[in-house]
Formats: structure tokens, C-alpha cells, sequence
């Protein structure tokens, strides 16, 4: 899902500075621009690490970008795989058509994921979309 990423830009002898608002108080730091996105995940994973927790929606990038508190930086949206998140599971049981389940299962497996990785991250795209 993306999200937005605020980027306190770096230079010669500074990282760049990654700042993910819908994740009070998650940061992180890349020296190149290219490992942006990969630092950002790996931040919101530690984030979100045996956290009970419900995952927010993405803030619409054009109300970030009128608050005062980000300034002389730079906006990214970041592709956040929420399926590589490990905040508590829970266990549930559904019934499903047993044809659809084994498109899922081929789909999750073309795309290395699993079965609950798909679900979850497949919901959260629907409700995402949804609002």
C-alpha cells in the first residue's frame, strides 16, 4: 500500500532522513535515495513487530503536504508491503469456494506470499480503496 514518506534530504556527510507520518514516531535514515523505500519498510516492520494494532490507512498526500511541520523536505509515496508486517495475529476460520481458494493459493504462491499474507493484505487494499 502506499503511503507517504517525508524526506529530510542529506548531503555529503548526512543521510537522508525518512519520517513516516501514519506511523507516529517511525523513522529511519538512507544514504541513497534508491534505498528509500527499503529502509522505510523495514522501519514500519519494526513498527509494527508483535504490535496489537490496527494499520492506518494512508494520509492523502495533499493534507501532508499543507502542514507547517513539514518543511524544506521532499514527499515520496512508498509501496509498504503490510503483508510482511508482523503485528499480533489472530487465528480465524472462513468458508470459501474451493475453486476460488485454489486460484488464491496459486496467485500467493506465484507472488511468494501465503494464504493469510494475500487475505490480508487483498482487505486492506478493498477497504483502503473502499473510503
Amino acid at each position: 500500500m502506499l503511503y507517504p514518506v517525508y524526506v529530510h534530504t542529506g548531503d555529503e556527510q548526512h543521510a537522508n532522513g525518512v519520517t513516516i507520518p501514519d506511523f507516529p514516531g517511525c523513522f529511519s535514515a538512507a544514504d541513497s535515495w534508491e534505498d528509500i523505500p527499503r529502509q522505510a519498510q523495514e522501519a514500519v516492520e519494526v513498527y509494527c513487530d508483535g504490535e496489537e494494532m490496527e494499520l492506518p490507512t494512508p494520509t492523502p498526500l495533499e493534507l501532508l503536504a499543507r502542514s507547517p511541520e513539514y518543511t524544506d523536505g521532499v514527499w515520496m509515496l512508498v509501496d509498504i508491503d503490510l503483508a510482511k508486517l508482523m503485528t499480533k495475529a489472530k487465528r480465524v476460520n472462513v468458508t470459501i469456494p474451493e475453486n476460488l481458494l485454489q486460484r488464491i493459493d496459486r496467485y500467493a504462491e506465484v507472488h511468494h506470499m501465503t494464504r493469510s499474507g494475500l487475505f490480508a493484505q487483498a482487505a486492506s487494499r478493498y477497504i483502503a480503496e473502499a473510503r
